[in-house]
C-alpha cells in the first residue's frame, strides 16, 4: 500500500497556530476564489501542515525550506501528476504569503520551492552501459581520438562543467595525488578526485598527442584543437556529441549530460549527498538534491523491471 504523506491523517486536529480557518476565510472572502479552489488549497495546505507537524513543527515559523522540499519530493515519489504537484506548490506559496502578510509568520520558507517543470528539464542521464560505450567510442588509431578519450574520461570522472574542461591547464592536474583543480562559477576553486582510468587517459594524451598539437599557442591549456589553440566550448560539445553518435546512443548527449551522469551514478552507488555537492561545486545543497529525482526514477524503473509484482 502506498504511503501518501499526511493523507491518512488529514482529519486529525491540528494546532490553531497554523491558522487554517483564517486561511480559508482569506481565500474565500479577500482573494475571492471559487469554492472549489478554496477547498483544494485548504486540503493541500492541511496535508503539508500534517506532514510538518509529524516532523516536529508546532507553528508555521518552525517549518523549514528543507521540510518543504522533502514534502514536495514525497509528492513526486508517490506518483502525483506534475499538474497536481504544481497546484500543491501554489497553495503552499499562497499560504505562507498570507501568514507573512497577516503577521502570523516572520518568514516565507516557500520562496525557493522548485516546480515540477524544472524536474522535466533535467538533462538525460546515461546508463552505465551507455557510458562505457561513449567512453570507448573514440578510435585510438586517430591521434585526436586519444585526446577525445581523455576529455570524455575526465568529464565523467570529475563532473566538470564544459567551461571547466576547456579552461583546465596542465598545472591543474596532480597526477601523483590523483586530484584536479577546477575553477567554477565566479572563479571559485575546488579540488576533485580523478580516477585511475581518467588519469591514465589524460597522461597518454599529454605524453603522446598534446606535444604534436601545441605550436606555441596552447597557453598551457590541457585540451587543444587541431590548430594547436585551446579547445573551445563548441569544440568540446562536438567531441561529446560525435562520440555519442558513434556509440549508437539515441539520447541527446551534451557536456552537461556527463556531469549529470557523474552525479547520478555516485548517488546510485550510495555516495553522500554533501560529498557530491562538494565535487560538483554547488553552493547550495538544494541544487544537488535535484539529482536525487533521477536517482529515484532509476530505482523505480529497476523495481518495475525486476519485481515480480511490480
Amino acid at each position: 500500500m502506498v504511503d501518501r504523506p499526511a493523507e491518512s491523517n488529514a482529519a486529525q486536529p491540528l494546532s490553531p497556530s497554523f491558522r487554517l480557518e483564517q486561511f480559508r476565510d482569506y481565500l474565500a472572502l479577500e482573494a475571492g476564489n471559487s469554492r472549489h479552489t478554496v477547498e483544494s488549497y485548504v486540503r493541500d495546505v492541511r496535508r503539508l501542515v500534517t506532514h510538518a507537524a509529524a516532523k516536529g513543527a508546532s507553528r508555521p515559523d518552525e517549518v523549514t525550506a528543507a521540510q518543504l522540499r522533502e514534502f514536495v519530493y514525497e509528492l513526486k515519489d508517490i506518483g502525483l501528476a506534475p499538474a497536481t504537484i504544481h497546484r500543491q506548490i501554489s497553495a503552499i506559496r499562497t499560504y505562507f504569503r498570507f501568514l507573512v502578510g497577516e503577521g502570523y509568520a516572520a518568514r516565507n520558507p516557500s520562496e525557493r520551492i522548485e516546480s515540477p517543470k524544472r524536474w522535466h528539464t533535467l538533462p538525460t542521464v546515461l546508463t552505465q552501459a551507455e557510458t562505457d560505450r561513449l567512453l570507448s567510442a573514440p578510435t585510438p588509431e586517430d591521434p585526436r581520438g586519444i585526446r577525445d578519450r581523455a576529455l570524455l574520461e575526465f568529464a565523467y570522472a570529475t563532473g566538470a562543467r564544459v567551461s571547466e574542461l576547456v579552461g583546465l591547464t596542465l598545472q591543474d592536474i596532480q597526477f601523483e595525488e590523483g586530484i584536479a583543480r577546477l575553477f567554477g562559477k565566479g572563479a571559485k576553486q575546488r579540488l576533485v578526485p580523478v580516477g585511475r582510468r581518467a588519469l591514465g587517459a589524460v597522461a597518454l594524451y599529454v605524453r603522446e598527442i598534446r606535444p604534436t598539437l601545441d605550436r606555441g599557442k596552447g597557453r598551457g591549456v590541457l585540451f587543444l584543437n587541431a590548430r594547436g589553440t585551446p579547445l573551445s566550448r563548441v569544440g568540446a560539445w562536438g567531441i561529446i556529441t560525435q562520440a555519442a553518435k558513434r556509440a549508437g546512443i539515441t539520447k541527446r548527449v551534451t557536456p552537461h549530460t556527463l556531469r549529470h551522469t557523474f552525479a547520478t551514478h555516485l548517488l546510485q552507488g550510495g555516495a553522500d549527498l554533501r560529498a557530491v555537492q562538494e565535487m560538483l561545486g554547488h553552493a547550495d545543497l538544494s541544487t544537488t538534491q535535484l539529482y536525487t529525482h533521477v536517482d529515484r526514477d532509476y530505482l523505480r524503473s529497476v523495481h518495475r523491471q525486476f519485481h515480480p509484482r511490480a
